[in-house]
């Protein structure tokens, strides 16, 4: 030992509590995580989730929870929830999935690229979904668009990579058809949303919840359900700096006017022989190189008209490439090779 210490510079009458101190690397700078934060477990008759910046992306697992209101303000990686009963569940954002099992008498709000259940019952779900939403082996499930907002969500929904207009809430598929049954169905559109989805309690007070869907930041769609018109439209924003806003100011006309509705939409990457074939036209090949596109379904007997005003006032103060169906014929067309194509796109 005397002869280590002294090739180490340190004599050996020296202090004999003497250590060497490990080696410091870049990684162990980084905060460290409470899992706890990201676990909601066995809480019963509470109120309890995460505000705004908590947990900032990661995954999260809730299970074992009875009749509890549970509110996560906050963009998630996964979500995971289990054995829940008679519960009110609010997510904000989540990435990738969210699979809800074995649970049942239960309300939940969703936003996330893929949701699925398994073994659930008597479950109501307002949702926003990129892709198709999967049921298995659940009964009495209830499906509407999801219409909520609250400051932070939009940023929240750009940290998760998820688009407002990519939303298959009503696109149901049945893992496990029962003959001659129905295991699944879309709510009422004069459905009044779950108050309890909204929090009341003073914990949640800063978070500033609306469940209105004429402010909802998803915007409000009627899904599969029957069209009120033979005549629909279609209107595709092309992407440049203002494509966005265009977007929002063009439904907001919608919202107001309140005579036809917003029947589906989509945000999609195309190229310039997809614009040919979609278009029948090359005269939107360059404008498609430039990002997304967004394209919105309108239905209501007179809103080919109504679509042509608004694009044509938007554009005399906002400059850029819209594209509008110019008559009942060609809208049909256009509608059917717009989301036959977004449609492909998503299952890619």
């Amino acid at each position: 030992m005397g002869c280590i210490l002294s090739h180490l510079g340190v004599s050996a009458n020296q202090d004999e509590s003497f250590e060497i101190q490990p080696k410091k690397y870049s990684w162990d700078k980084r905060d460290k995580m409470n899992v706890q934060d990201f676990i909601i477990d066995g809480v019963k008759n509470e109120t309890v989730g995460r505000l705004p910046g908590v947990v900032n992306g990661q995954q999260m697992v809730i299970q074992n929870c009875e009749n509890c209101n549970i509110y996560i303000f906050d963009h998630t990686n996964t979500l995971t929830i289990d054995d829940c009963t008679d519960c009110n569940i609010f997510l904000g954002p989540v990435k990738t999935s969210v699979f809800i099992r074995d649970c049942k008498n239960c309300n939940f709000a969703v936003a996330c690229q893929q949701f699925r259940t398994r073994d659930c019952s008597q479950v109501s779900v307002y949702l926003s979904c990129g892709t198709q939403p999967i049921i298995e082996s659940s009964t009495g499930m209830k499906f509407g668009c999801l219409q909520y907002n609250y400051p932070e969500l939009k940023d929240q929904f750009k940290a998760a990579g998820l688009s407002i207009y990519n939303n298959n809430w009503s696109n149901i598929h049945d893992f496990t058809p029962v003959p001659g049954e129905n295991n699944f169905g879309l709510m009422a559109e004069d459905v009044i949303v779950d108050c309890s989805l909204i929090p009341t309690t003073e914990q949640f007070s800063t978070v500033e919840v609306t469940s209105d869907k004429n402010t909802s930041l998803v915007p409000y769609t009627s899904g599969s359900r029957r069209k009120t018109s033979d005549e629909s439209c279609l209107v595709v924003f092309f992407k440049d700096d203002a494509t966005d806003t265009r977007a929002e100011m063009f439904t907001e006309s919608l919202i107001r006017n309140g005579s036809f509705i917003l029947a589906q939409t989509k945000e999609v990457p195309m190229q310039a022989a997809d614009a040919q074939r979609v278009f029948g036209s090359d005269v939107y090949s360059k404008a498609v190189g430039k990002g997304e596109v967004i394209g919105l379904e309108i239905n209501g007997t007179g809103c080919i008209k109504f679509c042509q005003d608004v694009i044509a006032d938007l554009l005399k103060d906002s400059p850029g490439v819209v594209f509008v169906s110019q008559n009942q014929a060609a809208a049909t067309q256009n509608i059917d090779n717009f989301y036959n194509f977004a449609n492909m796109q998503m299952e890619i």
